[in-house]
């Protein structure tokens, strides 16, 4: 009962509110007084006078800091700075005064629309619940900007405290010059701070969400401690990991005070894990005949989630994974030449269209039999078409390269292919818009998608010839020069080769992302171009990268390993192995009978090689499907299962490419003996 009282007084308040706050609750009181009340409710008198005089207090308040702020604005003893500073003061209390009146009135207003709700309906509950929630973030960015005033403002009366007592001594030389030195560094934060939060918090699509500060004691063997000082707290290096309601981490990428450096201990851990626990496996992998490539996922995967679950910042170092892949696609650019690739790309380009169409048809075929949509059906088959280029080039690294007869080698038209669906994986990725407004069903903007398919067509075309020119103005002006001058100054120290080669390498993929192209073909491409400057560049350029490019790829492979998950494999290993050996067969038989239909009869040999090599699953299978999850074209259930028999798949490969290269190898050289 008494609670209903209580209700009844704050939601006539609200009720009433065109009537002047401090007489609401003067109105309740009455009206309590007339309903006669039983005994025992005194306590409602009581609050409703306490609610009475709070309002009155706040007006009175109002009144003197507006009173103040008007004496302040006509005093001339004080200076412009400290005038304003004084009355942005007294702006700031009365701020927090209304504001905090208005959190009564709003908490009342959301208990009187949670009572009237309907407790039954889910939808109306959280709508309700998210209302209260847009309101919370409301009030915790004004408290947030209300705190860091109240911050400034206390900074700044320590600053005239500390210039009032120097006004009465004399200064040394020293306190002179740490005095200029002081204001020279207040003036150096003023204009390095770049306001992020309050430039961006009115953003449109900016959300203010509940986050967990979790610190760490580096001095006390990781454990997490909660910071009280309040020095701890005022000059903390804000390298805490923060945690959201969703689960995600992140840490610090830019701090407020740029003048501190700063390391980011989480990701130094990270790698310091993968690369100790990379060596034992790929050791082990190596002794027992397994490429070392395998005892490099391994390590991943009993570093990731499903097992020690200790990389902290998994998304940094899977990025430097990335750098692997364009090194290692540099690599092969250096060992592919020009008159390779003029020897191939027909049909490379053949090869790997009709792969594609090929995947995509019997995807189609088998989503009519099982009734999936066809969205996820054609994003599926596009998925598994692609092959890997990076766990390609590890194949064809120990390999003998010039083995051939007849027109071609295999490694010149896999490599050629792999390029080709380097350049559909880019065009798959700008496609992927108009697959989500298929999903939709919405039948206008899925055939205002088909015209901005065949737009997205033109566009990678035109871009591919801007690169092929591009390309040749590098190769007859600017490759040759470039190089001699890198050489030249580098005869006393590899640095500036080795960092002129990599800026060469991010130049091309710059310049093909600009231009839509994935940025693996313009990696490809740049080692590709400095190949053309003949065999000593090649050598030289390869001594000086190859380190890089095995230190990147150690990480590249420990990355997938962090996907891998064994429990989920071992819950589904059945289905899982059924998929994985039905898909790699499949894709072996489609591009044996792409290949014997495309090739020339004196080079069709080597199809059986070219396929072994295309028979698994691309790693971007795993950007890809995380892009089609946050879109919703796919489901959890599908988005496992890609990743599931991706992996297995690229376990498979070099057991299979081992065993067809060995029958090849074993037929070319009893062909030779007769």
């Amino acid at each position: 009962m008494q609670f209903v009282y209580w209700l009844l007084c704050l939601g006539l308040a609200k009720a009433l509110a065109v009537i002047p706050k401090d007489q609401v609750a003067k109105h309740v009181l009455k009206l309590y007084r007339t309903s006669r009340a039983p005994h025992g409710q005194s306590w409602m008198a009581n609050n409703c006078k306490r609610l009475v005089g709070l309002f009155h207090q706040k007006s009175v308040a109002v009144k003197k800091l507006s009173a103040a702020a008007k004496a302040v604005e006509r005093d001339q003893t004080l200076t412009e700075d400290e005038r304003h500073f004084r009355v942005h003061t007294l702006e700031v209390f009365q701020k927090e005064l209304n504001e905090s009146e208005h959190l009564v009135y709003q908490a009342v207003h959301s208990l009187q629309r949670a009572l009237q709700g309907d407790y039954k309906d889910v939808v109306n509950m959280k709508e309700s619940s998210r209302q209260r929630l847009e309101a919370l973030r409301e009030a915790a960015i004004k408290e947030e900007q209300e705190y860091v005033e109240l911050v400034a403002a206390e900074k700044h009366q320590q600053e005239a405290l500390k210039i009032a007592l120097t006004r009465n001594k004399t200064l040394s030389i020293l306190d002179e010059i740490l005095e200029d030195v002081r204001k020279a560094a207040d003036r150096l934060e003023e204009e390095i701070e770049e306001h992020a939060f309050d430039n961006n918090k009115q953003v449109v699509g900016v959300n203010v969400e509940a986050v967990l500060r979790v610190e760490e004691d580096e001095e006390n063997g990781g454990k997490r401690k909660n910071k009280s000082k309040k020095r701890e707290v005022e000059y903390d290096l804000g390298l805490s990991m923060l945690i959201d309601s969703q689960n995600n981490q992140y840490v610090l990428t830019k701090p407020r005070d740029s003048t501190m450096p700063r390391a980011d201990h989480h990701f130094i851990k990270d790698l310091v894990s993968v690369v100790m626990l990379s060596l034992p496996c790929g050791w082990i992998c190596t002794s027992v005949g397994l490429p070392s490539m395998f005892g490099y996922i391994m390590c991943g995967v009993l570093l990731g989630p499903s097992c020690l679950n200790s990389i902290k910042s998994m998304v940094q170092v899977e990025t430097l994974g990335e750098l692997g892949v364009f090194f290692t696609l540099f690599v092969v650019g250096l060992e592919f030449s020009p008159e390779r690739l003029r020897k191939v790309w027909k049909t490379s380009v053949q090869g790997a269209c009709y792969l594609s169409l090929l995947m995509v048809g019997s995807g189609l075929l088998w989503g009519q039999v099982l009734r999936i949509q066809t969205t996820q059906t054609v994003f599926i088959s596009t998925c598994l078409s692609l092959s890997s280029t990076p766990l390609v080039s590890r194949f064809l690294a120990g390999g003998t390269r010039g083995d051939k007869e007849g027109d071609l080698d295999y490694s010149s038209l896999l490599l050629g292919m792999l390029v080709m669906q380097d350049v559909q994986l880019g065009l798959f990725i700008a496609v992927m818009p108009t697959l989500i407004q298929a999903q939709s069903g919405d039948l206008d903007s899925f055939l205002f998608g088909g015209l901005r398919v065949l737009y997205l067509l033109a566009q990678v075309v035109l871009s591919l010839a801007a690169v092929l020119l591009l390309c040749i103005l590098l190769k007859s002006s600017i490759i040759g020069p470039f190089y001699k001058k890198l050489h030249n100054e580098s005869k006393g120290t590899k640095e500036i080769l080795v960092l002129g080669m990599a800026a060469f390498v991010f130049f091309m993929l710059t310049v093909t992302e600009f231009l839509g192209v994935s940025m693996e073909l313009g990696c490809f491409l740049a080692g590709a171009l400095l190949s053309t400057q003949g065999h000593m560049v090649t050598a030289e350029v390869m001594s000086c990268i190859e380190p890089i490019r095995d230190f990147l790829a150690i990480i590249f492979f420990a990355s997938i390993g962090l996907h891998v998950f064994p429990t989920f494999v071992l819950y589904e290993l059945t289905i899982l192995l059924v998929l994985t050996l039905s898909l790699v067969i499949m894709k072996f038989i489609m591009a044996v009978a792409v290949l014997t239909a495309i090739l020339p009869p004196s080079s069709r040999h080597i199809r059986w090689v070219v396929s072994a090599g295309l028979a698994q699953v691309s790693e971007f299978s795993f950007v890809l499907g995380s892009r089609a999850r946050r879109a919703g074209i796919i489901s959890r259930e599908i988005y496992l299962l890609v990743l599931s028999v991706t992996t297995l798949s690229q376990l498979l490969a070099p057991v299979l490419w081992r065993v067809t290269t060995h029958v090849w190898v074993t037929r070319t050289e009893r062909k030779t003996v007769t």
